[in-house]
């Protein structure tokens, strides 16, 4: 075996290519259906470029290729660089036609659900153990108190979920999204599909998942993709049906729900509340999935497929949890962190953070203004007002064609145009009685 060219995190063994089809934990006539479907889309490949696209061996797709060759329903066509070339007999092509008619499935050989439990369960986020200074990184850029942190920290290493709330623009999802640095050098395997009773599952999503591109042995099992811990983010199109698996009804094979994917990683629900399914069809869902660690997917016809819950699920909102959830919901959440407003000195960091982030010299009796402007209109000062602001700062610059100067008629602008009035008076001259947004 070539030595790894990627280090792996203790525990985290190299997976190995099965050299049989009996180690590969799914039924033949599946393997089978898969070559014909694969040829047929193919047409005509070599044998090593169907054992690259199957992500299989050349042993196994021999084997299988032998087989149905021996059924007339595949015939050698010729040689390219000394591999055979591989095609259909007539009775092999209706074959084919058949089995697309049933899913159009093909590609990489699915895993078995046994493996894919046994290596879910071994990547679980419930094993990691979480560390001051691995929290101090993840969140390094962003402005938090000590309590914060700590509690967050905590969370983690629970392995369970959180929940995040307090008003609007408190940086409720920049925490939330932060989440996932603290698992940023940590690597799992996800499978390209999963068998499941006959159906075939797809679970690896380049959109979702990120897989590590650093060269692997080339005995290893490359039906199974080396990524970072997943990151899945939903907000108000979270639907009932993104929680279910998936049947296209062309492709008639069906795809992994958000939490399949989020498996081994986070799942924030950003505007937990706001979706277009109520939060009790939500929390009803999960309550099994939150307090065992395992899930119940419904395959066509109704059977009832069981697969580990094993994600950190991050609930992000500006409502009243109380309103939301139950109380036997709410225990089930272990960490609960309210995120209101910032107190001067941290609103002052934080504005300090985004003028360098953009170039900008920082003034302290600028900002201190700010916070007195705000302050008399009688809002909270918030995360967000910094960033906000310096941006409005930023888009008048630009529009005016000058760099961007913290200054009182600068700072005064910006909270003319961030803040409404309730005044309607046109003759209201500054930001008196006005309302955040």
């Amino acid at each position: 075996m070539q030595p790894l060219t990627v280090a792996l995190e203790p525990g985290l063994d190299v997976m190995k290519a099965p050299e049989s089809v009996a180690q590969l934990g799914v039924r033949r006539p599946l393997l089978e259906e898969l070559v014909l479907k694969s040829i047929h889309v193919m047409a005509p490949p070599t044998l090593v470029e169907l054992a690259s696209i199957m992500c299989l061996s050349y042993h196994v797709v021999d084997d299988v290729f032998r087989r149905l060759r021996s059924e007339q329903l595949t015939e050698v066509t010729g040689m390219v660089k000394n591999a055979p070339q591989i095609g259909l007999t007539s009775q092999g092509r209706s074959r084919a036609l058949e089995l697309l008619a049933l899913n159009h499935y093909v590609g990489a050989a699915p895993v078995s659900l046994a493996d894919y439990v046994e290596q879910t369960r071994r990547q679980s986020v419930r094993n990691l153990g979480v560390l001051p200074q691995d929290i101090h990184r993840a969140f390094s850029h962003l402005v938090l108190d000590e309590l914060t942190r700590t509690k967050l920290g905590t969370a983690l290493n629970s392995g369970a979920s959180i929940f995040l709330y307090g008003p609007s623009g408190t940086g409720k999802t920049a925490i939330a999204t932060a989440i996932p640095r603290v698992f940023s050098d940590n690597r799992v395997w996800i499978p390209y599909a999963v068998q499941m009773d006959g159906q075939i599952i797809t679970v690896y999503d380049a959109h979702l998942h990120s897989k590590v591109d650093e060269p692997l042995p080339d005995d290893t099992d490359k039906r199974w993709v080396l990524c970072h811990r997943p990151t899945v983010l939903v907000g108000g199109e979270l639907t009932f049906e993104m929680l279910e698996l998936q049947l296209n009804p062309i492709s008639k094979f069906y795809t992994a729900p958000v939490q399949m994917k989020a498996n081994n990683g986070v799942l924030i629900i950003d505007d937990f509340g706001r979706q277009r399914l109520r939060p009790d069809e939500l929390l009803n869902r999960w309550v099994v999935p939150l307090d065992r660690g395992i899930d119940f997917l419904t395959l066509a016809g109704g059977r009832k497929v069981e697969i580990p819950f094993e994600l950190f699920v991050v609930f992000a909102t500006n409502l009243d949890p109380a309103a939301l959830a139950d109380p036997a919901f709410l225990r089930r959440i272990q960490t609960k962190i309210k995120v209101g407003a910032v107190p001067p000195v941290r609103f002052h960091n934080i504005f300090r953070q985004v003028c360098e982030e953009w170039g900008m010299e920082y003034k302290r009796d600028m900002v201190d203004e700010l916070v007195t402007i705000i302050q008399e209109i009688g809002e909270p000062l918030r995360a967000c007002h910094p960033r906000d602001i310096v941006n409005q700062i930023r888009w008048s610059a630009r529009y005016a064609n000058r760099e961007p100067v913290l200054d009182s008629d600068s700072v005064l602008a910006a909270v003319d145009a961030y803040f409404v009035s309730e005044d309607s008076d046109e003759d209201s001259s500054g930001p008196q009685a006005i309302e955040h947004n």
